[in-house]
């Protein structure tokens, strides 16, 4: 699990997460949401231990991100940033590649490989492998991107805004492949824990298992999709009012 324990972090003086506490569950999907500026990514950023906290402390499973060196952090926590840099000309299959370094360090071997093709069949970019970067559209970078991510293999995959620039067949198919992924596999494998920032409420009301909302930099409300996307606490987050009402056994949130 990843556990928050009165977490602080300032940016210029200014405060951005204030006393945040949280427990984040191992396996399934996480979904924060909230406001813009709330404090969503800076909290993700504060879990994959770029963002050192003023105050507080973040646990992955039971370990400091910030005491971990930078390749074994890599092999813990997997985060995709909501504007990465990376170079135009670059092909997608080695920006896939780009996400076994952690475990190669610059000597590539046959399992690497093998990782790296599964990346691009699971997210539908083997017809793009050979494609430069900047010759791809918007949704699809973003799929090159989470493919990046998925092939770190690590078991924590922290998500800002993974479904940007995705239409709506793309972003149902990758939430769609993110819950399977979390989902404990075959021979008791366990499935990777997901944690992602999205604005689309209704994503997180129909794949998430527990859902974080913030508010003004603090954690208003966490727990499972029924505890937290009601109405009253939609009001209280987003100061707009929405109607919560059930589809096939979830909620779904319409505004008001």
């Amino acid at each position: 699990m990843i556990e928050l324990t009165n977490l602080s972090y300032a940016a210029g003086g200014t405060p951005i997460l204030r006393d945040v506490s949280a427990i984040l569950p191992r396996g399934g999907i996480t979904a924060l949401i909230g406001a813009n500026g709330a404090g969503k990514s800076t909290l993700l950023h504060c879990m994959a231990g770029l963002n050192r906290p003023g105050a507080g402390a973040v646990g992955i499973d039971g370990e400091d991100p910030f005491a971990m060196e930078d390749r074994a952090r890599a092999r813990r926590v997997a985060l995709l940033q909501q504007s990465p840099s990376i170079v135009a000309r670059l092909s997608v299959a080695d920006l896939v590649g780009f996400g076994r370094w952690p475990h190669h360090g610059g000597r590539e071997g046959a399992e690497d490989r093998a990782i790296v093709a599964e990346a691009l069949a699971a997210f539908e970019l083997d017809d793009l492998a050979g494609r430069a970067l900047d010759t791809l559209s918007g949704g699809q970078r973003q799929r090159a991107l989470v493919a990046m991510v998925w092939a770190q293999s690590a078991p924590w995959l922290l998500l800002d805004e993974p479904l940007n620039a995705l239409d709506p067949r793309h972003a149902h198919d990758l939430m769609a492949r993110l819950h399977a992924l979390s989902r404990p596999g075959r021979a008791g494998q366990t499935g990777r824990s997901v944690v992602l920032v999205v604005h689309d409420i209704n994503a997180a009301a129909r794949w998430a298992d527990h859902v974080v909302a913030l508010r003004d930099g603090r954690v208003h409300a966490a727990g499972p999709c029924d505890a937290v996307l009601t109405p009253d606490r939609l009001w209280e987050v987003f100061g707009l009012r929405f109607d919560v009402v059930r589809h096939a056994g979830r909620p779904v949130v319409i505004p008001g």
